[in-house]
């Protein structure tokens, strides 16, 4: 039975493109391999599928860089030349422009002035005014921001400081408040000494422990207390120490 013709068109379904695709490029290199053996031909080709792959069949007598010297050498296209000449082209644009930056730049710092109009200069002014102008702000905030910090530290010192003097105060406080009272006390140990000698001594050195009789301390021990000033800072503080000492027998 004979085959219909095939109606030459785009495939709509994908899978049977695909499949389409692969069965054609096998006969094509089946094709181009024997027109290879048969005619001592040299054959390249090149397929691209519609996902971007590449296929390649090449002559194995040859290769694909071969054949295109020898079809720009038959055709007096020379790509290569072509192509550098381009690279060449680039390349003095982009030192053109390398030279009119480091025109720019030095222009900016007072050189190559001697060529520019009385607008050119005017308009070189007025970029060098906007960037100083931004420059300033830009020192102005990082001076506020140093301002600032160092404000914070001073802050943090100072109340640190408070509280020290705070506590020293209140130390001091009760230093001299111990000291006004055992002042105000002095006469009272005083007389107590004179009255009950013994008893005091005992309360002091712990002479309960000592086996020596009662007697025996009212007639060999005295007591007597004195005060002795310590300075501290701009304050007095008064101590009292106790004196003991051997009455003569």
């Amino acid at each position: 039975m004979a085959r219909g013709k095939i109606q030459i068109r785009r495939i709509e379904n994908s899978t049977n493109r695909q499949v389409t695709y692969s069965k054609r490029r096998n006969g094509l290199f089946k094709k181009a391999n024997e027109l290879t053996v048969l005619c001592d031909a040299e054959v390249s080709l090149i397929m691209v599928s519609s996902s971007g792959k590449v296929h390649e069949y090449i002559s194995p007598s040859t290769t694909t860089k071969q054949l295109l010297d020898q079809y720009r050498k038959t055709l007096g296209i020379d790509i290569w030349s072509s192509h550098y000449e381009a690279m060449q082209e680039h390349l003095k644009k982009l030192k053109e422009v390398n030279m009119n930056l480091r025109r720019q730049i030095r222009q900016r710092v007072g050189d190559c002035l001697n060529d520019l109009s009385f607008d050119e200069l005017r308009g070189l002014q007025e970029e060098v005014e906007a960037a100083v102008a931004v420059i300033r702000q830009r020192k102005v905030r990082m001076i506020s921001n140093k301002i600032d910090t160092t404000k914070k530290k001073v802050k943090s010192q100072a109340d640190i400081n408070m509280s020290l003097h705070e506590l020293r105060m209140k130390g001091i406080m009760i230093q001299c408040v111990a000291a006004h009272q055992m002042e105000e006390d002095l006469p009272y140990l005083r007389s107590s000494n004179q009255s009950h000698p013994t008893n005091l001594h005992c309360i002091a050195a712990g002479a309960a422990s000592d086996s020596t009789t009662t007697a025996g301390f009212k007639n060999n021990i005295q007591v007597n207390y004195h005060r002795i000033r310590i300075p501290y800072d701009t304050f007095s503080v008064w101590l009292l120490v106790r004196e003991k000492a051997e009455m003569p027998m």
